[in-house]
């Protein structure tokens, strides 16, 4: 399938960057999101996040201008209808998920796949929620986007092997590696990545260290480009109690309970760095604080 037009859903940290890898391979993009200041933000973020890459020499300033013109953005999901691939990218919430696909599907052409970039939930569950199961897979992106190497595909028990390969033909253009994962909890790399998290939680919460010395643990002992409490709090302390949740209630063992110290700085609204405080207080100047 040639694809040529992409449609991403959500215009948040995840799918701004999936927006302004596409644009760059030269894809046309729908950039579409409830939020009319989220889409001028992720417009500013794009455009400021590839005048870095010119900076550093990465891509040219005419790369930039062109990528810049592929970018529409629309308030309305209807506009999506003439994408070939939909990238939904929205919060990691199943129902979000389930409504936002729902309300996609009966504005997509015949040949349109759907993609989820969700980091752990099933692609089968959420595949079954549209009119196409055969053409939905896990799309998921690593972040920073723009920066990082790895593309995860997750195949549903119903996708079709014409959707894997027109998928991974983007991957490629796009430059990436593709990992392909079987549709269970978390897939790979969170299934991995997040406990680790969970468990510096657990360290933390048990006492045995305090936040500082447990990232620097990891990064001094275990060579770690940052500390595992550090990157809760960039990935978002919501998401991965979130991640957690989904592979403590997906493969019932204990193993994977998720951290009580965890869930109260998430019921706190202390998320990391987006709300400016979690693990860390980013709220002053200079370095991060760590709260505990």
């Amino acid at each position: 399938m040639d694809i040529k037009t992409v449609g991403v859903i959500g215009a948040g940290q995840m799918g701004n960057g999936i927006a302004h890898v596409m644009a760059l391979a030269g894809y046309d993009v729908i950039l579409n999101d409830l939020n009319e200041d989220a889409l001028k933000a992720a417009l500013a973020k794009i455009e400021k996040n590839m005048a870095r890459q010119v900076s550093r020499s990465l891509i040219s300033e005419d790369d930039m201008q062109a990528g810049l013109t592929r970018i529409n953005t629309s308030l309305d999901v209807a506009a999506l209808g003439t994408s070939d691939l939909v990238i939904e990218s929205a919060t990691e919430n199943e129902a979000i998920k389930i409504k936002i696909l729902e309300g996609l599907v009966p504005h997509l052409n015949e040949h349109a796949i759907v993609t989820s970039n969700t980091s752990s939930i099933s692609i089968t569950r959420l595949a079954a929620r549209t009119d196409r199961p055969e053409k939905f897979m896990g799309f998921h992106f690593m972040n920073p986007v723009p920066l990082m190497q790895l593309v995860e595909l997750i195949r549903g028990i119903a996708t079709d092997d014409d959707t894997y390969q027109a998928c991974l033909a983007v991957v490629e253009k796009l430059g990436k590696t593709a990992a392909s994962a079987e549709d269970f909890p978390a897939f790979i790399v969170n299934r991995i990545l997040v406990p680790m998290i969970n468990e510096a939680c657990y360290t933390l919460y048990e006492g045995v260290g305090n936040v500082a010395s447990i990232d620097n643990a990891m990064k001094l002992g275990a060579n770690h480009p940052m500390g595992p409490l550090e990157l809760a709090d960039f990935i978002g302390l919501d998401t991965c109690l979130a991640i957690m949740n989904v592979l403590h209630d997906g493969l019932a063992d204990t193993k994977y309970r998720p951290c009580p110290l965890l869930a109260k700085y998430v019921a706190a609204g202390w998320l990391g760095r987006k709300t400016g405080r979690g693990f860390y207080d980013y709220r002053g100047e200079g370095t991060p604080q760590p709260t505990r």
